[in-house]
């Protein structure tokens, strides 16, 4: 038994039992993840999934036992790889990290360049995608750590460390009557305009819809997308009145468009990164961590991460006080 059948092993259960995805994920071929599949269940003497046919039907439960273990043994043996890679130094690596757009586009660039500064040989891969999917993806191993934003209570899925604070903003032309005195609007008023916002505003449970039902209204949809960058488009284009991030904003670069403060009613939002648990993390990524969460000191992060001291974060600053801090 090796450590390379347990990943292929793993692998294939992750992959909805496609073979062929699977060996594309680890990056093996069709036949030689197969061959390797075979040799394992040879050694233990029972199979690991039921088959029909030549496809894989299901995880047999003597293989749902398997996998824990191997899974198990997967994050040890790259806990010792990570560990050994930070005791000798070693400034090369891969940091795979899953988030949204917009915290993608407008909130990971300064940040990431800060970290390539102390690490220029380490590649950064983005995995933008919607909130829904983000702990998806890290649930499954396919990133390091995920960068997620909520309005209420803490994500799961891991051990969540609060980054900063930010605000919604709603966006209008110049030339419509919201723009006029430059006020936040009421619920009210955005209740009576077309809205352009985030996909997870479709959402009953989605933090918006709350705060309009809390008082009775009923947002109107026009339409929603995942890409802060979509919503600016379509506001131009005359669909409706854009409600997005704050930090999708940029004075320089979208003068054309008027950012209101959005109703006190709809709740201010933390970014969180969410890190898996009992992980040792590459320093690149402690050093990326730091960047978006100055106000958090990286020893204390890392005994939390250890298991060996409870959570007990400073409140984040807010996106303003973080991105000078960031940007200088």
């Amino acid at each position: 038994m090796t450590l390379t059948q347990l990943r292929y092993f793993a692998a294939i259960a992750d992959s909805g039992l496609n073979i062929t995805l699977a060996a594309e994920r680890v990056h093996a071929t069709q036949p030689g993840l197969s061959k390797q599949l075979k040799q394992l269940e040879d050694e233990l003497g029972f199979l690991l999934f039921a088959r029909k046919g030549r496809s894989l039907e299901s995880i047999t439960p003597s293989g749902a036992k398997v996998l824990a273990h191997a899974r198990r043994l997967l994050t040890e043996a790259a806990n010792i790889r990570s560990y050994a890679a930070n005791e000798r130094r070693d400034g090369l690596g891969r940091l795979v990290l899953a988030t949204t757009h917009t915290q993608a586009r407008f909130v990971l660039p300064p940040a990431i360049s800060l970290m390539k500064q102390a690490y220029p040989r380490v590649s950064v891969h983005l995995l933008p995608s919607s909130e829904g999917e983000v702990l998806d993806l890290l649930a499954r191993g396919e990133s390091d750590f995920a960068l997620i934003s909520t309005a209420g209570e803490a994500p799961a899925g891991g051990i969540a460390v609060p980054l900063f604070r930010w605000k919604r903003v709603v966006l209008v032309q110049r030339s419509h009557p919201l723009a006029r005195n430059l006020v936040a609007p009421t619920l009210a008023q955005l209740a009576s305009q077309p809205l352009v916002s985030y996909e997870s505003s479709v959402r009953p449970d989605s933090s918006l819809r709350r705060a309009f039902a809390e008082t009775g209204l009923e947002p109107q949809l026009a339409m929603t997308a995942r890409d802060a960058d979509l919503i600016k488009t379509y506001v131009r284009a005359g669909l409706g009145v854009g409600l997005l991030a704050e930090m999708a904003v940029n004075e320089r670069e979208d003068t054309d468009l008027v950012a209101l403060p959005a109703p006190a009613a709809i709740p201010e939002c933390i970014a969180w990164a969410v890190l898996p648990r009992e992980r040792v993390l590459r320093d690149y990524t402690i050093e990326l961590l730091h960047a978006l969460a100055p106000q958090i000191d990286q020893r204390d992060l890392q005994r939390v991460l250890a298991g060996n001291q409870e959570a007990d974060w400073p409140k984040p600053p807010s996106w303003t006080e973080l991105s000078q801090a960031i940007t200088v």
